[in-house]
């Protein structure tokens, strides 16, 4: 049985044996004697994606990773950034500091900031993340045209995201089935990016995608 460790673009964690291309972390949300997780979903605002490997870092999912024996953060993971991203988490400084600051970068030019601070950045992160409360905006077939690559939507039964003027649809395991936007028809969907991430999308910053998005 897969632990219950995979995140969703809505940022749901559920059980799945597609593991993806990043980690990353919201804190400790395990108990590391049952591999479960706990009642919370977030023990921290920092969402952050990390790479899967690091260094010659060694951890045992849902273990205990902190000396002494203690527990450690509870590794999440993703498909791809472009799925982190909608579920609304950003890069690590720690881990991939390189893509941490062109993150940064695009936010100080998407709001005006000069020096912003990555606390600033995850308490607004936190305030429109479906995961944590966030609000959902809706869209149509013509909204989609004006979402830029790497954000996702959903319509309640699937989720997309947007890449080179296509809707291709995810799963934990990649993309498939490539839709034209007027497919949808007059299907109401939602955004599930958080609209600080569409902005830092729309700078320039451009997502890692699974290699499944080329070929889908």
């Amino acid at each position: 049985m897969p632990l219950q460790n995979r995140v969703d673009p809505f940022g749901e964690i559920h059980p799945d044996p597609a593991r993806g291309m990043f980690t990353g972390n919201r804190g400790i949300l395990h108990d590391p004697a049952t591999k479960t997780l706990l009642n919370k979903r977030w023990a921290t605002k920092a969402w952050i994606t990390c790479a899967l490997h690091f260094k010659d870092a060694r951890r045992v999912p849902m273990g205990r990773n902190r000396p002494g024996g203690l527990t450690g953060w509870t590794e999440l993971f993703f498909l791809d950034e472009v799925t982190a991203l909608a579920a609304g988490h950003r890069p690590c400084f720690y881990c991939r500091r390189e893509r941490a600051k062109a993150y940064s970068a695009a936010y100080a030019h998407a709001f005006g900031a000069d020096d912003p601070k990555v606390g600033e950045i995850d308490a607004k992160l936190h305030a429109e993340r479906l995961a944590s409360g966030g609000k959902a905006i809706e869209v149509d077939r013509h909204g989609l045209s004006l979402l830029p690559d790497g954000a996702m939507v959903s319509d309640g039964e699937a989720d997309y995201a947007i890449h080179r003027g296509r809707a291709l649809r995810w799963s934990f395991a990649g993309y498939s089935q490539g839709l034209g936007f007027d497919d949808f028809g007059t299907r109401e969907m939602c955004v599930v990016t958080p609209a600080t991430t569409l902005a830092v999308l729309r700078q320039g910053f451009e997502p890692e995608w699974h290699p499944s998005a080329a070929r889908a």
